[in-house]
Parts: structure tokens; C-alpha cells; sequence
């Protein structure tokens, strides 16, 4: 075995790490409180770490170690086989109560309060008196049940030990000093002494109780230590009037005795440099939150220069930003964010894989929920699903699920190659109408339970509004949309694209054909217009004819034929993510944009992503603003609209204030092109296509919200042909749902199980 070779490591909390050494020298020469130094690698700074258990038999030290900075997180990255470059120690003074004689031992009762990570070298103390017939009680305290360490261990020790969480979710409900108070207070409980390891600020409350009781109380400053061996004096602190070094005088000093207002003070205003490690610990748990309070940038083009391209906009996170970022999640163990995801991806799973360097482990977890991580990760509004419910956003920023899913994704693309899956002969067969979200989630889900999946697309791509409606800067059509395509058909999803149900075949020639169930997912591809004068005036584009001629035809390229006319000013009406797209899409081409939206920017319906882009690339938004009038010239060319200003009124069905036009406020805006962008409908084909299924009064289908069963057997439907225009995350847990529910009917009329 090799000197200080990791034998064991496992992870006790979010960023708090178990690791066994081999030291035999150490080990042989150790004592309860006392320290070492770990030195990960030939150009690392020295880390001291408490012991918090050893065995002289075995040769081996416990470390608990918080990655909470750089060289932290370098030490937890090891994995077991592989050593620390060196590891020096025995280093500080072992608890005062090992050496110093105690009267009646057998009579003794010690209190040991610890904090967070503190409870790891209080807990060679409590062994070792647990050990020696020294009764002990122990107090473990943390903010919430998913950072209480060693409780186990404690309990096997056979010390009383007392939990309290800051919100109550394990034990006392309450800190470290409200629950010693109750202990003497209301448990009548007498202690000879109190020792207390864990922040600063905590041993500051602990010693102003123990003073109100009476209490002698040792408190253990490892925290302050920074090389370990007295040399840098960086460690200091004022005891009983005197300046002592933490790291050869202590780390125990009497409680009451040291300044802890000096400390704190000290370690507030201490410098920061690249080569410091800060092992005082509230210095690092206020860094730590500093760190979870604010997510990690991602990388984007300038606006000055992405005004101009349609390249990604956003650049997304490298390796190392992803694990940083991935590091924010605080593992909830009831987690909000997959309650609000439609497909309810194991968020807190993937991202703990990705914080772990296992990005592989983290693209498994997705796939088990989600057929389009590229896709979801770049378009899902994350903000109002599982962002918005993530605990972090309460004080600071949410963890940034998306961008975690989306790196997961990407890295998967370039780095996974998709097992090709053969179908069994016998399969049952299903076909999916419509290549968009809801269609594609529900071939692949039916494709991985085995069955026969044929997709049936109208247009000359598969991908429906991610091919058609998306912008290129947004979603990539080559490099993600066309090889998340690809993965489905990898497993065997037929894509037949070209093949307009409705026109060349209907729902009751597939089932008669052979299918056994049937999936329509053709989304909500009929533009609305507004119903204006002049709204037939050359130059007024549909936001769906304006995005499909630049995006599927690729008009904005000069090798592609298929032309779009567009003025030197345009204007668009909306303020969804389509009206968005429609404007970023026309500054790309020249035109300089407003965007006319009848409410306030509280109210604008769009991603705040896609509103802060578009404002950066120069966009002039006028908002409460409603266009009333098409102009045109004797040529039946646009020339300009006619608006009116608006103001907020009581709210509409929506909840929303219905917005009201203000009296004698028309203006003009000069503009040869208009993009309407004010929402779609379901394709009037559909009653074509699906003749036996009933529609709703909006001519969507009439299905089973939960399921997606229509008033047709065999028949189901998802995405935005049933709700109208929605997200695409939400047509995908829509398909999701069906696929399951499909598989549930094709097992009844087969005379197997059915559940749904």
C-alpha cells in the first residue's frame, strides 16, 4: 500500500466528503484534537484538517473535508487508489481533557456542541471518552437536515446525541445554543464542561450561554489555522489579554477568555489572495453562500456582434463552470423543481453528476425523463418551472438548471453514440402524427418500451417548431435539433417525413393499416391575425410565414433561393417568445425593429432572457401601445401603422388588467414590414385528419388532459393541438404522458394489464 493512499471516500452532505488515508505514522501518533496537513499535489498550498478519527492498527486517519474553495475542491476530487502528494502530522495540542487528570472521572459529564462540519473533530473526542466511561452528551447542529454529518457514528459511540436544524426539518427546532439552553433549562441537565467546535460566530453564542450558566467552556479554534506549524502567525487570536497562535497553542482555549469580536473582525477583513486558503469556517460558509447566492455567468456573443449573425447566442457553460454551477445545488431532499418540471426530470440527480465530474452518469439520469435535453435546456422557460421553485431563488439566484441540462446535452452529442436498437419483428405498431415536441417525446418513450414507431411529418424535416419556428440562434438546427432527430432514429423511430395527414391518408387509414393506436401531436401551426384594416397589405407578415421562410428555408442565407422581403423598418406585434424571435430575427437581417405590445413589460408573456436580448441588440419596445390600422401606398405596399396607446384597466379571464385605448392617442409609426405575432391555432386539416375525434369551440382536440385520450379509441393527442399555443417542455411531458397511456391501451386490447 502506498504512503497516504486513499482507501475510502464518500460523500456525508452536499460538499462535505468522508476520505480514509493511509498515514500509518500519523495514525500511530495521534490524539483527539488534534490535526494534519494534506498537500494535494507537487505546486498545492498546505491544508490543515482535523482528524476526526484514527487507527493505529489499521494505519489509517478519517478526514471530514468541506470543499468550499480551489484547493478543497482538489482534495475531494481524488478518488480512492490515488494519494496525496504528501501528509504531514501529527500538528497542534490534543484536547486538554485527554492529558489533564479529571476528578471522578466516572462522574463526569462533558457537553460537546458542534456546528455543521465541526462535528467531525468533535467526534474523536466523544469516542474516546465514550470509550474511557466518560459520560457525554452531544449537540449537532446545522441548517437543515441534508448537512447533519457522522449522525450514525455518534449514536454508535453511545453518547447522548441531540440533533437541532435552523428550520426544524431534523431534531430541535433551533440552533445550537437554544437547544443547550433547553437541555439545562427544561431537561434539568448538569455538565462539568462544555466543548464547542464550529463557526466562529456560533462559539461566540455558545460561550455568552455557558456564561449565563455558569459553565466552564472550552472552545476549539481549528478553523483559524492556516499553515499549521506556527510559522506564518496568520492564525492569532487574543486570549485573557494575550496574543496566542492557534495552531501551537491551542486549537482549545477557555471559552471565555478569547475575543471573539477581535476574531471576527479579523477574519472579515482579511484579504483576499489566490494562494490564501481560509479555513476559518464562517469565513468560509459566508463565502460559500456568497458563491450559492449568485450563479455562475454563462458566457454569451456581445450584442454589438450577435446583432449582426445568426450564431448561438449563448455560448454555454465549459466543463469546469458546469461543475461550479452544478456545486450551488443545495440537494433539497424533497426537491420543488421536479414537481414543476412537465417531465419531471431528476434535476437534483443529473446536477449532483455534473457537480462530480460525471458527466456521462449525469446525461443517463436525464434520459430516463427527456428524448431533447439539447432542446430543453435551450428553450424551456426554466424560469417560471423549475427555476422558479428552486429554494436558492428565494435569497439569490436559482441554480441554473437549464444551462446545466443543456452542457449535459451538448457533451452528450459530441461525446455519446447512440446504441442502435433493433425492433423485435412482433412489435406492436403506433404512429405519431407531427415531429414536434410532443410527437418526438412520444416516439422515443414508445421506441425504448419496444414498440414499432412510424412518425409522420408534413414537412421536409422532422422537428416541427424547433425547425420551423426557432430561430437559429437560439436552437441550432444542424448541430442539436437534426442529432437529437437522429438519436430517435438510432433506436429505432421511423421518420417519414413529406406526409400531410389530411391530405394523404387520415387517422382511420393508419389504424385500418395496421397501427394500433395513433398519437397526433401536430401542433398549432394556423397564424391569428387582428382582423385590421389593411392587414392584406404587401410587407404584413405572419410571424409563422417570416419564421419558417428564414429558419426552415434558411432565406437568410444567399445560397438558399427562398427570398424575404423586409424593409428598412419593421414593425412587430406581440410580446411572447414568437414576437421575440420575430424581432431578433429581422435586426439580424438589417431592419431596424419596434415591437408593439399592448401591455406593460410586467405583463410581457416572453422569457425576461429573451427580452433582456432583444433589448441589448437594440430593439425599441412600445409598450401599451396597439396597432389599429394597416397604411399602405397605391401600390397596396405597407408604408406605416396606425396605433393607439393603451392603459391598464380592471383585470380580463386572464387575470390580467384588460388593457383600454386612450382617447385621442393615435400616433404613426413608419414602417414598410409588419410581423404579427399574436398567436396560433390548431390547422383546420385536423378535422380532416382525424374526422371521429371531436374538437373543443377553439378547433383544438377534445382530449383527456392527464392522458391525452381522445373521444376516438385507439386515438391520442398532446402539445398544442390540444391546449393551443404553449411551451415546449409542456407539449413534451404532454407526449410523455400519452406514450405511457398508449402502451397501458395497447396492453388491454392485447388482453394484458391495463392501468390507465
Amino acid at each position: 500500500m502506498e504512503r497516504f493512499e486513499i482507501l475510502q471516500k464518500r460523500e456525508l452532505a452536499r460538499d462535505i466528503f468522508f476520505l480514509k488515508v493511509y498515514a500509518p505514522v500519523i495514525a500511530g501518533a495521534a490524539q483527539p484534537g488534534q490535526f494534519l496537513i494534506v498537500i494535494n499535489d507537487v505546486h498545492a498550498e498546505r491544508i490543515p484538517l482535523t482528524i476526526s478519527d484514527y487507527s493505529s492498527d489499521e494505519g489509517t486517519v478519517d478526514l471530514v473535508v468541506q470543499a468550499i474553495g480551489f484547493s478543497t475542491r482538489k482534495i475531494v476530487q481524488h478518488e480512492v487508489g490515488e494519494c496525496f502528494a504528501d501528509v504531514v502530522g501529527p500538528l497542534g495540542n490534543p484536547s486538554e481533557f485527554v492529558e489533564m487528570p479529571l476528578p471522578d472521572p466516572q462522574n463526569q459529564h462533558l457537553l460537546f456542541v458542534a456546528g455543521g462540519i465541526g462535528a467531525a473533530p468533535i467526534y474523536a473526542q466523544v469516542k474516546y471518552f465514550q470509550q474511557n466511561g466518560i459520560q457525554t452528551t452531544t449537540i449537532v447542529g446545522a441548517r437543515n437536515a441534508d448537512f447533519i454529518i457522522l449522525e450514525e457514528a455518534f449514536r454508535q459511540t453511545g453518547t447522548a446525541l441531540h440533533l437541532c436544524t435552523d428550520d426544524g426539518s431534523r431534531g430541535f427546532h433551533g440552533n445550537v445554543t437554544e437547544l443547550l439552553s433547553d437541555l439545562v433549562e427544561r431537561e434539568k441537565l448538569h455538565f462539568d464542561h462544555v466543548i464547542t467546535i464550529g463557526p466562529l460566530i456560533m462559539m461566540k453564542f455558545v460561550e455568552q450561554t455557558t456564561w449565563k450558566y455558569n459553565l466552564p467552556c472550552v472552545a476549539s479554534l481549528n478553523s483559524l489555522m492556516i499553515d499549521g506549524t506556527g510559522m506564518c502567525g496568520a492564525c492569532r487570536v487574543t486570549v485573557d489579554g494575550k496574543t496566542r497562535f492557534t495552531c501551537v497553542d491551542g486549537p482549545e482555549f477557555d471559552a471565555h477568555k478569547v475575543d471573539f469580536n477581535e476574531a471576527l473582525t479579523r477574519q472579515q477583513n482579511k484579504k483576499p489572495h489566490k494562494h490564501d486558503h481560509y479555513c476559518n469556517l464562517k469565513k468560509a460558509v459566508n463565502e460559500k453562500h456568497k458563491v450559492r447566492n449568485t450563479r455562475i455567468t454563462v458566457r454569451e456573443q456581445p450584442a454589438s456582434i450577435r446583432s449582426k449573425n445568426f450564431n448561438e447566442v449563448c455560448y454555454g457553460y465549459n466543463a469546469q463552470e458546469a461543475m461550479k454551477e452544478a456545486a450551488r445545488c443545495l440537494q433539497c431532499k424533497k426537491p420543488r423543481c421536479v414537481g414543476s418540471c412537465p417531465v419531471h426530470i431528476d434535476i437534483p440527480g443529473f446536477i449532483a453528476e455534473v457537480a462530480n465530474g460525471n458527466f456521462q452518469k449525469a446525461y443517463e439520469v436525464l434520459s430516463m425523463s427527456t428524448s431533447l435535453p439539447a432542446v430543453c435546456g435551450r428553450v424551456c422557460p426554466q424560469e417560471t418551472q423549475c427555476e422558479g421553485e428552486c429554494v436558492l431563488g428565494i435569497k439569490g439566484e436559482p441554480v441554473a438548471i437549464g444551462k446545466l441540462e443543456r452542457f449535459v446535452a451538448d457533451w452528450a452529442l459530441s461525446n455519446v453514440q447512440p446504441i442502435a436498437k433493433e425492433v423485435e419483428p412482433g412489435a406492436s405498431k403506433v404512429a405519431v402524427v407531427g415531429s414536434g415536441p410532443a410527437g418526438l417525446t412520444c416516439a422515443g418513450d414508445l421506441a425504448k418500451m419496444g414498440y414499432r414507431v412510424t412518425v409522420f411529418e408534413a414537412l421536409q424535416k422532422a422537428g416541427g417548431v424547433l425547425e420551423y419556428g426557432i430561430p437559429e440562434f437560439r436552437l441550432p438546427k444542424k448541430n442539436v435539433v437534426a442529432k437529437e432527430v437522429d438519436r430517435l432514429s438510432a433506436i429505432g423511430v421511423d421518420i417519414q417525413t413529406d406526409y400531410i395527414i389530411g391530405r394523404a391518408g387520415n387517422v382511420d387509414h393508419l389504424l385500418q393499416s395496421g397501427y394500433d393506436a395513433v398519437f397526433i401531436g401536430a401542433g398549432a401551426g394556423l397564424p391569428r391575425f387582428m382582423n385590421l384594416p389593411g392587414e392584406n397589405l404587401n410587407g404584413v407578415y405572419s410571424a409563422n410565414e417570416f419564421l419558417t421562410r428564414v429558419n426552415l428555408m434558411q432565406a437568410y442565407r444567399d445560397e438558399f433561393d427562398t427570398p424575404v422581403e423586409l424593409a428598412d423598418n419593421v414593425v412587430v406585434i406581440g410580446g411572447g417568445n414568437v414576437a421575440m424571435d420575430a424581432a431578433r430575427t429581422a435586426v439580424r437581417l438589417g431592419a431596424s425593429v419596434s415591437l408593439v405590445y399592448r401591455r406593460g413589460e410586467s405583463e410581457l408573456p416572453a422569457r425576461q432572457e429573451e427580452i433582456h436580448h432583444a433589448k441589448e441588440e437594440g430593439i425599441d419596445f412600445q409598450l401599451l401601445t396597439n396597432p389599429v390600422e394597416f397604411l399602405g401606398d397605391v401600390n397596396s405596399d405597407l408604408q406605416s401603422v396606425r396605433c393607439v396607446r393603451m392603459e391598464l384597466g380592471e383585470p380580463d379571464a386572464s387575470g390580467r388588467r384588460r388593457p383600454e385605448p386612450v382617447e385621442g392617442s393615435d400616433f404613426i409609426i413608419e414602417a414598410g414590414t409588419a410581423i404579427v405575432a399574436i398567436g396560433t391555432s390548431p390547422n383546420p386539416l385536423l378535422k380532416k385528419a382525424a374526422p371521429e375525434v371531436s374538437l373543443n369551440k377553439w378547433n383544438c382536440i377534445d382530449a383527456d388532459n392527464e392522458w391525452g385520450k381522445t373521444t376516438q379509441p385507439g386515438v391520442f393527442a398532446g402539445g398544442d393541438v390540444v391546449t393551443g399555443a404553449a411551451t415546449v417542455i409542456e407539449a413534451m411531458g404532454a407526449g410523455k404522458r400519452a406514450a405511457k397511456a398508449i402502451d397501458n391501451y395497447v396492453k388491454k386490447i392485447k388482453n394484458q394489464s391495463y392501468a390507465v
